[in-house]
């Protein structure tokens, strides 16, 4: 669901961030990495709008899943169905799927504040280049899909992930030999000496990184990780400032055994690489006992644009830290069918020459 940031004075958990110098709406700006007045030139950090007052992230932390829900409005998207929310005061929004105009209608239901957030690394401009950048390098691709006008549809959308660490105690076993091959006079000896190995210890897992929405997205959002977990901070309502965000529908539970695989992924590969020496290895079993795990609700940039065909939305997403692309290219089958022909028309005379030489 999208929810952007407008002026709304009566709602702590949806109001807008005034200038303390003018009064005018301020935005995050990703570039500048700080909240800035488009009126008086004004530039404040996160950390300076809370300290005045602005917003008491400590208190607001505290309230629970339907008092921060409570001024948000729930709707969808009569084109493409997308779920989106805003504040009570939007009348009206652009979807960010499909571009189709939306009208704001119901009431959200409840959600969680997230724990952490990655802000925008880069603003819009930067994001239209990188993505135009992204379309030049691509042959078959339409025209129109590499253009400027195309890139200039992209949004920043912040989405929601789990963040996981986990201690466990993890155990490998394998059953190896070593094989020794000696000759005397004309005989050849052959010794098959078989053990059962076994390496375990301590394996602590940091920032584990899910996604923790679905509809059809999780495949996208997961090909533009990872983002880098130094860059998670607190959250902060400041950061969303010009900007729409998702609310997860994945909740942890849902995710638990998906976190334990990869964890038993990660497991058998470290501890299988402690085993050396042995002519073969054949992993037989393998245990990881999570002792303590520790998951955070955090919110991270992306830049979403999709190119719609009468057949097709293909849907393309980019890391808004690390610029990152993922998503299905459009072809062009025009553009198909004029390399074809070009290479026939340069092969076809090659053929018929050899083709002489053998008359």
């Amino acid at each position: 669901m999208d929810y952007t940031i407008t002026e709304n004075t009566q709602a702590a958990s949806t109001k807008a961030y005034n200038c303390p110098n003018c009064g005018a709406e301020l935005k995050f700006d990703p570039d500048k990495h700080k909240l800035c007045c488009e009126f008086c030139e004004s530039e404040f950090t996160a950390e300076e709008i809370e300290r005045q007052n602005i917003y008491d992230f400590s208190t607001e932390k505290q309230k629970n899943s339907e008092e921060y829900c409570s001024k948000l409005d729930e709707f969808y998207c009569p084109n493409c169905g997308a779920e989106i929310v805003a504040d009570e005061n939007t009348a009206a929004d652009i979807c960010v799927y499909c571009q189709s105009p939306v009208v704001h209608k119901g009431k959200l239901s409840g959600q969680m504040m997230p724990d952490k957030i990655i802000p925008f690394k880069y603003g819009k401009e930067e994001a239209e280049n990188k993505f135009t950048s992204f379309a030049a390098s691509k042959w078959f691709v339409p025209n129109d899909f590499k253009s400027k006008k195309h890139a200039d549809l992209i949004r920043g959308v912040y989405y929601p992930f789990w963040v996981t660490d986990a201690d466990t105690y993890s155990e490998l076993n394998a059953n190896c030999t070593k094989v020794r091959v000696w000759r005397s006079g004309n005989t050849q000896y052959t010794e098959t000496s078989r053990f059962n190995v076994t390496r375990g210890g301590d394996i602590h897992f940091e920032d584990l990184v899910t996604s923790a929405y679905s509809k059809g997205d999780k495949e996208m959002l997961e090909g533009i990780l990872p983002y880098p977990s130094s860059s998670l901070i607190p959250f902060s309502m400041a950061y969303l400032s010009g900007f729409k965000a998702n609310k997860r529908d994945i909740e942890r539970e849902t995710l638990s055994e998906e976190i334990k695989q990869r964890m038993r992924s990660y497991a058998e590969t470290l501890l299988a690489g402690t085993i050396a020496g042995y002519s073969t290895v054949s992993k037989k079993n393998l245990g990881v006992n999570i002792k303590v795990s520790h998951w955070e609700y955090s919110l991270m940039p992306v830049w979403v644009l999709n190119y719609i065909t009468p057949k097709k939305t293909y849907k393309y997403a980019m890391n808004g830290h690390t610029g990152k692309i993922y998503g299905e290219l459009p072809v062009s089958f025009k553009k198909v069918m004029i390399a074809c022909g070009a290479v026939f028309a340069v092969v076809a005379p090659i053929v018929g020459l050899i083709g002489g030489l053998f008359l």
